[in-house]
């Protein structure tokens, strides 16, 4: 009975490490797979940006441009409103608003540094 035990040591020690080694290669396509479509996604949200502001632009300079100003506006309080320190007040619906929508443009901004597209 001791013998066996023995025997089948070996075996388990290889079975443990192909299941290691199965959830690293899983692992690895999975988070490649992930980090390839938010690449995707950063490069086709900036050329519809673009594609949308020179539509705009051809429109009405005038309206566009004041969106943009709006935009920036509104994504600069949503970063005031993450690096406020915390005091007594609550923060609102629209600073929460904010401070999400400045957050992605942040995330979808470090993404589509590095898109190739152009």
């Amino acid at each position: 009975m001791a013998a066996d035990k023995v025997r089948e040591r070996p075996w388990r020690r290889t079975r443990e490490a192909g299941r290691g080694v199965r959830e690293f290669v899983v692992e690895f396509v999975v988070e490649t797979v992930g980090e390839i479509l938010l690449s995707a996604a950063a490069c086709l949200v900036l050329a519809g940006l673009f594609i949308s502001a020179v539509w705009g632009w051809q429109q009405s300079p005038l309206l566009t441009g004041g969106l943009a100003a709006l935009l920036t506006v509104f994504l600069c309080y949503g970063t005031w409103e993450l690096r406020r320190p915390a005091g007594t007040s609550r923060r609102g619906r629209l600073a929460a608003v904010a401070a999400c929508t400045a957050t992605v443009a942040m995330f979808f901004g470090y993404y589509a540094s590095s898109c190739s597209c152009g």
